[in-house]
């Protein structure tokens, strides 16, 4: 009788136990997917039902009786400036990642390759600035904006986040990995130290200048606090600040309208991370990375 080789045995083992591995791996990644999922779909379904409807109970999960009127009251209110609030927080998210990225990266390379008196002591003077809390920065912030007449203004939201240290950090690390080689040739053939950095090292980081910009975006577009501080005209509100105010004025009466506007604001966001989810992994990937230099 013909006895199947020990061999044999282990790697059919072995490709039993790597099968199982999988299923359960991809049944847990399924569930989380369903968990993230599952409040997204039901704020959508929900948006779409009546105040009666949502309030029944038990709750109705998809009604018979969709309605557009939630949506109808977001866009056409007087006191729902929500296309203005939109446009808003797209041109201040907008207009500081690129401010962000043009003045942290020339910071970061006259950091990564120029020579100049103290520069390393002043380097680690510039991290040791993350550890001041933001909440010391806001009343000297607020007071300088108010000196110069920013305060209400679009000014007041982009410029006081346009120091950004971790931006500074995160591309002097990834200019150093860039090989001098090239920037030395470039000057040999008459480039400037200027022309070296746009024509040389930017087009070369263009992985960590997108992730880098994703994350400024994301963070600048969710920003609560300082919005609701620095600006007190509806028309310059930005978008977390007017769902606040539709929350706290409509929440408990409408909440069909809330979760209307909720799912308005949840979309772009979406849309951000599904056009560029791989430079978002990049991103990450390229933190963890310089975390160990």
């Amino acid at each position: 009788m013909a006895t199947i080789p020990t061999t044999g045995r282990s790697m059919a083992a072995g490709r039993g136990g790597q099968i199982l591995g999988n299923v359960i791996f991809f049944a847990i990644l399924l569930i989380v997917a369903l968990l993230i999922i599952f409040p997204i779909v039901m704020m959508a379904l929900q948006s779409f039902q009546t105040n009666q409807t949502l309030y029944r109970w038990p709750p109705t999960v998809i009604t018979t009786e969709p309605t557009l009127v939630n949506w109808q009251n977001l866009l056409t209110r007087d006191d729902l400036r929500l296309p203005r609030w939109i446009f808003n927080s797209v041109f201040v998210a907008t207009t500081q990642t690129v401010v962000v990225l043009f003045v942290a990266s020339l910071a970061a390379y006259a950091f990564a390759r120029l020579n100049f008196p103290l520069k390393t002591p002043l380097f680690f003077l510039l991290l040791l600035t993350v550890m001041i809390p933001q909440q010391v920065l806001l009343i000297p912030n607020y007071l300088t904006l108010r000196d110069v007449g920013l305060l209400g203004t679009y000014g007041s939201l982009i410029w006081p986040g346009v120091a950004n240290v971790f931006a500074v950090f995160l591309l002097r690390q990834f200019f150093q990995s860039i090989p001098r080689d090239l920037e030395e040739a470039a000057i040999l053939d008459g480039a400037s130290r200027f022309g070296v950095y746009w024509r040389i090292v930017l087009p070369l980081s263009v992985s960590a200048l997108v992730a880098l910009g994703i994350f400024v975006f994301l963070a600048n577009w969710n920003d609560l606090f300082w919005p609701l501080i620095v600006t007190t005209d509806l028309d310059m509100r930005t978008l977390p600040v007017g769902l606040s105010i539709l929350n706290g004025t409509y929440g408990p009466q409408e909440r069909g309208l809330v979760l209307a506007g909720a799912l308005f604001s949840t979309i772009p966001v979406l849309i951000v991370y599904t056009i560029f989810q791989r430079w978002i992994l990049k991103g990450v990937s390229i933190t963890g990375g310089l975390g160990g230099r």
